[in-house]
């Protein structure tokens, strides 16, 4: 999924719903085969696909790869996977050999896009089972444990709600009975609150610390950053950010303040992240090793 936000956390970092564009001017054959990778994805027309799509296949040096294929006005190939797989979109006066060759050159990428997809259709498959009495959830850098009870009048947490432990529980004003989806829409609305109050809180913090004034604030539940900021001062943070712990959410607020005083990712940048946050390298990191889409709570 595109998106339109300025400012990725990571520019350098593909999202897990990415694109590239490929020059048609002169297409170059694919180049050597790249390592095989450890485990073969299956290629197959996903059921979710219009019957009037167009699918076509290309057998490149890993294995085949299979794709929708769009044609538009467009200059160049475009190449974009989301949760239907592989969609390219090429300019009307490219061969299909030239749409081949793009895509076995991509390989690739395509498939750490498409091995990063099926991962994270794996955990949202295993996250079916989390919504149900004895279920956990991942909280400021734990666990917690769902629990319900008819009688309650608002959830309630056992432990302090923002130092939580392993084994705290939350509490949910709902029957032993209720479905899935009414657990899931309440135990996200008490987190997206959490995060309110917290996100709200280190903002105030590191405001104060920076020296900086932003014009507002609002959640985001962006499918492919963790935040941004506008020119304009306006700053959004994810509220998923709060599966996570502080020292991670510390580094996405004060990561996007600074982008109140550098809208850039130079190295005056980064020593306004570090003149706000001291030693943010160790939280850049750990995130570095996730994005939105990965998460079970979608």
């Amino acid at each position: 999924m595109d998106s339109a936000e300025q400012f990725p956390l990571f520019p350098d970092m593909p999202a897990p719903t990415d694109a590239v564009s490929t020059p048609t001017t002169k297409p170059r054959p694919a180049g050597p085969a790249a390592l095989r990778p450890s485990a073969v994805i299956p290629i197959v027309r996903p059921p979710t696909l219009p019957v009037n799509a167009r699918w076509r296949e290309v057998d490149a040096p890993q294995q085949a790869i299979g794709f929708v294929l769009r044609r538009s006005r467009r200059k160049s190939i475009g190449l974009v996977v989301n949760d239907d797989g592989l969609q390219v979109t090429a300019p009307n006066w490219v061969t299909l050999s030239q749409i081949d060759a793009a895509v076995a050159e991509k390989a690739h990428w395509i498939l750490s896009k498409l091995r990063a997809l099926q991962t994270r259709q794996q955990q949202l498959a295993t996250a079916e089972t989390q919504w149900q009495d004895g279920g956990s959830i991942p909280y400021l850098g734990t666990r917690i444990v769902l629990r319900l009870d008819g009688a309650q009048k608002k959830p309630g947490f056992s432990g302090s709600i923002h130092a939580p432990q392993a084994g705290d529980s939350l509490c949910l004003p709902l029957p032993a009975n209720a479905d899935r989806d009414r657990i899931r829409d309440s135990v996200h609305a008490w987190l997206q609150q959490q995060a309110r109050d917290l996100f709200g809180e280190r903002l105030a913090f590191f405001l104060e610390r920076s020296g900086l004034t932003m014009r507002r604030w609002r959640l985001s539940s962006a499918a492919t950053r963790w935040g941004s900021c506008s020119s304009d001062g306006n700053i959004m943070l994810n509220w998923r950010l709060i599966h996570f712990g502080k020292d991670v959410i510390d580094y996405v607020v004060a990561h996007e303040i600074a982008h109140l005083r550098e809208m850039n990712h130079s190295k005056d940048f980064w020593r306004e992240v570090e003149r706000i946050l001291p030693g943010f390298e160790r939280a850049r990191e750990a995130l570095r090793r996730h994005d939105p889409g990965t998460l079970p709570l979608i």
